[in-house]
């Protein structure tokens, strides 16, 4: 049977391509949850559709400089302690699971959008939304105009579903212990952004609570002190606060919390190769012990009577 799809890790034993679309995303569970803890990785899939190969006028190595390549082998050490990681197979550039559902670029197609689309977001003005116009160095990514019927197709057989089983996983977690921590596992190029306090280059890692309205400060403040406690440098929520995933789930009264984990990608891989570095078997051990530390935080933290940071500064 012909592939629909071009799996770049098949050499690795990652997914299969010809079963990319039909089951687009993975669980990786234990067979009891233990923690109040879910995982997603929505960037780390490296299946690439034929019909974006063939649209694009970039190659499928080009393709890949918007993907956040192995973080979910970085927090594959999440289930085994109990906490669920929810996976997309596809790639980022094929539908980007960390926006709304529909913000389009309207230049980009040759039909009408509906007026329900949003095509006004500040991630839409600068080429990044739910289909991305650029890759993350700024090439423009098609060579020919979309209709939006393949960005329908796009949003129901790929979007829909990986926030459908998101949200199972996040409903169950906060029925079996009252309150779920949503993790949203992302890593970022390591040129550019905030800088490190030594001045070398971008930060370590960044920690995102939509400015301290997604999560109750007991979680941020714990992350991030486990992170600079093993000698990395962490910044929050400059330049990356949380995309739409962090803020659309992360409702504290509600008794759900989301933090965004950017990691930078110098540390692990090598940018230009696309390729693992030694190091990031180190990283997935510290990981481990980060998601160990969150799942550790008290319960009765994370229920509604406790105020977002925001709220206690009488923020709005």
């Amino acid at each position: 049977m012909r592939s629909n799809a071009l799996n770049l890790r098949g050499m690795d034993g990652h997914l299969d391509p010809d079963t990319a679309l039909v089951r687009p995303v993975d669980i990786v569970a234990s067979t009891e949850q233990r923690l109040p803890i879910v995982l997603s990785s929505p960037h780390s899939g490296s299946i690439y559709p034929r019909d974006l190969l063939a649209a694009s006028r970039l190659d499928a190595h080009a393709l890949r400089r918007s993907e956040d390549s192995f973080v979910d082998e970085i927090f594959a050490g999440g289930p085994e302690i109990g906490a669920p990681l929810l996976r997309a197979r596809f790639a980022r550039a094929y539908i980007d699971l960390n926006r709304e559902p529909f913000e389009l670029d309207p230049a980009m197609f040759e039909d009408p959008l509906p007026s329900f689309v949003n095509t006004r977001s500040p991630r839409v003005q600068v080429g990044l939304g739910t289909i991305a116009r650029i890759v993350a160095s700024g090439e423009d990514i098609y060579a020919r105009k979309l209709r939006f019927s393949e960005a329908l197709w796009r949003v129901q057989r790929l979007y829909q579903p990986y926030h459908r089983s998101l949200r199972q996983l996040l409903d169950g977690t906060r029925r079996r212990f009252g309150c779920y921590l949503l993790i949203d596992c992302h890593s970022m190029p390591s040129s550019g952004g905030v800088q490190d306090r030594g001045g070398r280059g971008r930060v370590d890692f960044v920690l995102g609570d939509c400015h301290g309205t997604a999560c109750h400060p007991a979680i941020i403040d714990t992350a991030q002190r486990i992170i600079a406690g093993k000698g990395y440098s962490v910044a929050r929520n400059t330049p990356y606060a949380g995309g739409f995933t962090t803020c659309h789930y992360g409702r504290p009264r509600d008794h759900g919390h989301g933090l965004q984990i950017e990691i930078n990608r110098a540390l692990y891989m090598d940018e230009r190769t696309i390729r693992r570095k030694p190091f990031l078997k180190q990283i997935a051990a510290d990981m481990q012990e980060l998601v160990a530390a969150l799942g550790a935080i008290g319960l009765e933290t994370l229920t509604p009577s406790a105020p977002s940071r925001r709220a206690a500064m009488g923020g709005g």
